[in-house]
Formats: C-alpha cells, sequence, structure tokens
C-alpha cells in the first residue's frame, strides 16, 4: 500500500463520527480520571478504586439497558422507579421468607413484564415513550411505597379475625429481613474477584453480550436501521414492532436487576428514595457515551466509558471538596454538553455526506 493510500485511510478512520465520539469520551474519562488521582492522596487508593468499580458497575448495568432503548430512537424515564419497586419487592419477599433465587425469578419477570407493558404501549397503542415512562416513574414508586404498607405476616395468617386491618399508616423502609441464608447474593454486591468489585464483572459480562447482540448479529443491526429510519426498516421486512419490544424488555429487566443489587448493596430500600435519580445516570451515561437521542447511533464500548464519566464525576467532587448540592448541576452540564457534542457531530457528518 503506497504512503498516500495509508493516509487517507488513518485520516478517514479518524474522521468516522463514531471513532470520533468515542476518542472524545476516552480523552475525558482519562482527564477526569487524572484529576480525580491527583488532587487527593487518598483517591489513590485500593479501596477508592474498588468503590469506584463497584458504582461503575451498577450504574453500567441500568446504562446498558437504556441503550438499547435510545438505539431505537424511544426513550425511558422509570428505569430509577423500577429499581425501586424491583428493590421492594425483593426486600418483601425475603422478609416473608421467600427462597431468594425464587425471590430474584419472581422479581426478574416483574420487570421484564414492564418493559413488556411499555412496548405495548408504545408500539399498538402508537403512545410516545417519554409519556408512557413518564407515567411509569410515578406509578412504579406508587407501587412500592403501597406494598409497604400492607403487613403480609397478618394478611398471610389462616387465623386472621374478620375485620382486622392490614394496612399500616404510613409507608417504610424494607430489608432483608435478618436473614442469614444470603451470602452469594451478598456477594453478587459485596464480593470482589481478583480485586475487581463483582458489580464490575457483572457489567463487564453483559456489556460482552450486548455487544454481541447489537454488533456482530442480525438482529442488532435491525435495532440500529428501526431507530435511522424505522420506516425504511419497516419497508425492508424488519418488524420494527417487535424488536421496539425487544430494548423496552431488556431495559426493564436490567433495571429490575440493577433493584436487587441496590438492596444487596445497603440491606435496606426506602420506597420514597430508592433509585432517585438512577434514569439521570443512566441516560446521561448512554448519551456521552455516544449514544444519540436520536436513535440509529451508538456502540457498547461508547456505553461502557459514558458510564464510568458520572461515578468519576462524583468522586472528583467528593475529593475536591465541591459541596454535594453542585452534583446534579455539574451532571446536567456533563448532559448538555454531550447533547451539544452530539447535534455537532450530526451536522458534520451530514456536511461531509452532502460535499462528498
Amino acid at each position: 500500500m503506497s504512503p498516500p493510500e495509508s493516509k487517507n485511510m488513518f485520516t478517514a478512520f479518524f474522521s468516522n463520527p463514531t471513532v470520533g465520539r468515542i476518542l472524545g469520551v476516552f480523552l475525558l474519562v482519562v482527564v477526569l480520571y487524572t484529576l480525580m488521582i491527583g488532587i487527593e492522596e487518598n483517591a489513590r487508593t485500593v479501596e477508592n478504586h474498588q468503590n469506584l468499580a463497584r458504582r461503575i458497575g451498577e450504574w453500567g448495568i441500568l446504562t446498558l439497558g437504556v441503550g438499547f432503548v435510545i438505539i431505537t430512537g424511544g426513550i425511558d424515564l422509570s428505569i430509577g422507579s423500577v429499581v425501586c419497586l424491583s428493590a421492594v419487592s425483593f426486600g418483601i419477599l425475603l422478609e416473608n421468607g421467600a427462597n431468594p433465587y425464587v425471590a430474584t425469578l419472581v422479581v426478574l419477570t416483574g420487570a421484564g413484564l414492564i418493559g413488556l407493558f411499555h412496548g405495548y404501549l408504545v408500539t399498538k397503542l402508537n403512545l410516545q415513550p417519554f409519556v408512557v415512562t413518564l407515567c411509569g416513574l410515578f406509578i412504579y414508586r406508587g407501587m412500592a411505597q403501597f406494598l409497604t404498607l400492607i403487613d403480609f405476616k397478618k394478611w398471610m395468617d389462616p387465623n386472621l379475625a374478620a375485620g382486622t386491618r392490614i394496612l399500616r399508616d404510613s409507608s417504610r423502609d424494607v430489608g432483608v429481613g435478618g436473614r442469614t441464608d444470603l451470602t452469594s447474593f451478598f456477594w453478587l454486591q459485596k464480593g470482589e474477584w481478583l480485586g475487581i468489585p463483582t458489580p464490575m464483572w457483572l457489567f463487564g459480562i453483559l456489556a460482552l453480550l450486548a455487544a454481541i447482540f447489537l454488533h456482530a448479529s442480525v438482529y442488532g443491526r435491525y435495532l440500529f436501521a428501526l431507530g435511522y429510519n424505522e420506516q425504511a426498516a419497516r419497508y425492508a421486512g424488519v418488524n420494527t414492532n417487535r424488536f421496539k419490544v425487544i430494548a423496552y424488555f431488556l431495559c426493564s429487566l436490567l433495571a429490575g436487576f440493577g433493584g436487587i443489587l441496590f438492596l444487596m448493596k445497603i440491606n435496606s430500600a426506602s420506597p420514597s428514595n430508592a433509585g432517585n435519580w438512577f434514569e439521570l445516570y443512566a441516560i446521561t451515561g448512554a448519551v456521552l457515551g455516544g449514544t444519540s437521542l436520536r436513535g440509529g447511533e451508538g456502540t457498547v464500548i461508547g456505553i461502557i466509558l459514558g458510564a464510568a464519566i458520572l461515578p468519576l464525576l462524583k468522586t472528583l467532587v467528593i475529593f475536591a471538596g465541591i459541596p454535594s448540592d453542585m452534583e446534579f448541576s455539574a451532571i446536567g452540564l456533563a448532559l448538555l454538553l454531550g447533547t451539544l457534542a452530539d447535534e455537532l457531530l450530526r451536522r458534520r457528518s451530514e456536511a461531509a455526506r452532502k460535499g462528498a
């Protein structure tokens, strides 16, 4: 290959919008990490790195889920409430003596059904994803609060006297119910292997599966085609409704898994604040990782890098002594910059196509 040809290939590679997004977010991760370890000696400890990896794993799982939905051109604002409902449901089942594996199956089934419900409303009734999942944000947290009002031990008592009240006066926190047979489940959240926390391993495995699905299978190409131009994909024979439903199903399923991890992390869940803002973290991570809000664009490697930004930013804020109240301003600014970058790259790509 002649030098000019090599130079042209090199230029074409780095002028690719997707490559540009990945390189940009990688550079941002490097800058944030460098600032973090340089600002405070305690930030360089093994313990801090493990805590950071655990947080990246937890939020990364949710970011992967919403990434599927955003690629189709949709959105899911109910993720935090699904996390809350799943954590509360899992805790209630454990408190009442359920087998942890059966409880896990029940919670994940419920979360998957939520995703199917979202997909049905979006595809069959043609409702806007924003409206559907915004309603879900309120509904599922309300359901979690209602579940904690019920005294299940009284309710399941065969000798319960008629007219006995089974509803409490107010919602409550739920926990693992003093269970001592949950070693394997605690390991899911608090364990580690080769010094790397389990949530990070889980995130890595799920990211690998997502990469195979999105980038190495025909179904992944269908998902991208749906987000890029739904009408064209339908004319090409793609069952667009089916793949939309699959995307919402996967998103809610991973949110349900995130709810289980949440309960295993702190051993209790409050229906009033469990999972608060998690949808914000997930959507921001996906967008910063190059997943276009218009749909049809995104990479798993970008989502991985995007999922690392907010945990790094949060840790940096802590060690820099910045008031925690500024955290949301930093997140909002990061999301705005990511959206601006997406718009500028889109315009540059369109200009390049017109000029070709």
